[in-house]
């Protein structure tokens, strides 16, 4: 029979079906069973309305099968089947689909799934096959046909013989070369692309899968093929929720996404209306060991009609929900014509709305019903909710501060930013923070003190970067932020009027010792030190916490606090000070050196000079 040319424009266009849209191989046997599956569906929804057509919905299936010798692999089902018009018009035309226009046909009607769109995907198969064969009988026809090509060279159409209606699509697989084309003979590799791409197709995917069996009436064993289904049909998610067990929860995380442990939490539902779709998420009991590298993904696993399209789709998680892990499926995706990739639309963007706006609900609901197990979830994935309040000029800090926890003075426990404010004395409009590497050192700095005696409760921050939470939330329901160890934090206006009196007096004392530290901004007596001597405290937007951040980063050396140097005046130190400016203004250089040194430890920041510190101290001592 004369070789036909297909009816598109070009090979070039045949060219571009098998060598530009897919960018994975793999995805050939998704598209074929996908195709399967539409027909089993026609012939069903057609023998719902058609009394003639005599059908039994548990009969219909799938079968994969490899015959290695032939080099074949062979893709059967039981549906509609295709006349000879059919072979013409759909696989000799690129891009007719008829899955398409028979949901356009019956577009009003309901409890139509189909999930072939674009008619290309068949195509998809010459990325592995050197020829591709359909044999094909039409449900109540009496004669079969055949459809033969090689590629973009055209296709044969012929009468052939097929004892029972559907469709046997017979691949006739490339030998290797830069590729290894044999793995698609290996049933092993077939059956883990029908688990990853097909699992969920509601129809029962049969393969010959080798037994190693007892040969009847002896010790010895034989590899004997039996028909097995390889595809779970009804996926987790679109079970009843109440007919699921934990193990069966559990055991599906495990499996699906590699984890050895149990979840801390999944959540379940499905949103129904305008956009429909179903969603099983996870989160984590433990961070990946590259979750706070560039070579983490997140994303989740979007599924259309239980189909595979997106092994992990960025775009449903924002960054701060980045941890979690889980399976999306919906019906109303807007797929790109290869179906690997979205097209951009709003469907996609209101499900991640709904997503965040469910995962946010659950972070809630566990720390106000499930603390000791929300607070095992922050220790984990806390920073990553301080990042993302941060980030984009905090814009997303509404809907994260509540997640926070912060330890405190209060007791040894977490607490959030809505538990403070409801323990703060009527009088108090400011939420007072420390800075530093530890509870312990935070606890123990002289400005936290003089703060725990004035009543105030005092919350630590002890990661790198707190300091800039706190800076980007700004105000928590009308109480400011203020850092114990910022420049007047504590300071009452009575306080202050009689600081200055004092600081002025000794302004000449003061120049005098900051010529000699060169790394202060001022230097002055404070009232509210109690039985310390000395601290450090800043002006402006950088403190010091979050010089020693900045520091740590590339290229950030030139950035620093503006330091203060306070002296506590009601201590021997300060009379001290006082007669060395009269009588050895050389000695007080060195005291001032020594002192700032004494502050910048409390602090926990750097000595620049330990060297000229030690023989400071050593010629005092001696």
């Amino acid at each position: 029979m004369a070789k036909k040319q297909f009816k598109a424009e070009s090979k070039k266009l045949m060219e571009l079906m098998i060598n530009s849209i897919y960018t994975n191989k793999d995805i050939f046997l998704r598209e074929l069973i996908s195709n399967a599956s539409d027909a089993i569906d026609k012939l069903h929804y057609k023998s719902l309305t058609d009394t003639s057509i005599k059908v039994d919905k548990s009969d219909f299936n799938i079968k994969v099968n490899i015959d290695k010798d032939k080099r074949q692999l062979i893709i059967s089902d039981n549906g509609i089947g295709m006349s000879k018009d059919d072979l013409e018009s759909n696989l000799g035309t690129i891009a007719k689909s008829g899955s398409s226009l028979f949901k356009e046909e019956n577009e009003k009607k309901k409890d139509i799934d189909i999930i072939g769109q674009f008619g290309v995907g068949f195509y998809s198969a010459f990325m592995v096959a050197s020829k591709v064969e359909v044999i094909s009988k039409a449900y109540g026809a009496e004669k079969a046909y055949s459809w033969s090509s090689e590629g973009i060279a055209g296709y044969t159409t012929k009468e052939c013989v097929k004892d029972s209606y559907g469709t046997d699509v017979i691949l006739t697989i490339k030998n290797n070369d830069d590729n290894n084309y044999d793995k698609y003979l290996d049933v092993n590799e077939i059956k883990s692309l029908i688990k990853k791409y097909s699992d969920y197709i509601t129809y029962p995917i049969k393969m010959m899968i080798p037994e190693s069996k007892k040969k009847e009436g002896t010790d010895e064993y034989e590899t004997v093929d039996e028909e097995k289904v390889v595809n779970s049909l009804v996926p987790l998610w679109k079970r009843n929720k109440s007919k699921i067990t934990e193990e069966e929860y559990q055991t599906f995380y495990n499996d699906k996404f590699d984890d050895y442990e149990k979840p801390m939490k999944y959540i379940h539902f499905s949103n129904e209306g305008l956009i429909s779709f179903n969603a099983l998420l996870y989160i984590p009991s433990h961070a990946p060991y590259d979750y706070y590298t560039k070579d983490y993904e997140k994303g989740l696993q979007l599924y259309s009609n239980g189909v595979l399209i997106m092994e992990k789709c960025s775009d449903l998680l924002p960054d701060y929900f980045s941890f979690v892990k889980g399976i999306v499926d919906s019906p109303d995706l807007s797929l790109n014509i290869s179906r690997e990739t979205l097209q951009q639309d709003k469907v996609l963007q209101k499900i991640a709305t709904n997503i965040e706006k469910k995962i946010k609900k659950e972070l809630e609901n566990m720390l106000k019903n499930d603390r000791e197990t929300y607070e095992k979830f922050f220790d984990v994935f806390g920073l990553q909710l301080k990042v993302g309040l941060c980030n984009n000029f905090g814009m997303d800090k509404e809907k994260l501060q509540d997640l926070l926890l912060f330890h405190s003075s209060n007791s040894d426990k977490y607490t959030s930013l809505e538990e403070y404010v409801t323990r703060m004395k009527d009088t108090q409009d400011t939420i007072y923070y420390a800075c530093s590497e530890s509870i312990d050192k935070a606890s123990m700095l002289p400005q936290t003190e003089v703060a725990k005696n004035k009543g105030y409760e005092v919350l630590y921050l002890t990661e790198y970067g707190d300091e800039f939470v706190m800076q980007t939330i700004f105000e928590y329901k009308g109480k400011k932020f203020a850092n114990v160890c910022a420049s007047e934090a504590l300071d009452t206006k009575e306080e202050k009027e009689e600081l200055n009196k004092i600081n002025e007096e000794n302004k000449d004392m003061f120049e005098t010792m900051k010529k000699a530290i060169g790394e202060v901004e001022k230097v002055r007596f404070t009232n509210h030190l109690s039985k310390h001597p000395v601290c450090l405290t800043s002006e402006g937007a950088i403190s010091a916490q979050m010089e020693k951040f900045m520091r740590a980063m590339p290229n950030s050396n030139d950035i620093k606090a503006n330091m203060i140097l306070e002296i506590n005046e009601s201590h021997p130190i300060a009379e001290k000070l006082k007669k060395l400016y009269k009588k050895d203004k050389k000695e007080l250089e060195n005291y001032s050196k020594i002192l700032y040194a004494q502050a910048r430890l409390i602090e926990g920041l750097p000595i620049d000079n330990p060297t000229e510190l030690s023989n400071l101290i050593c010629k005092e001592l001696s």
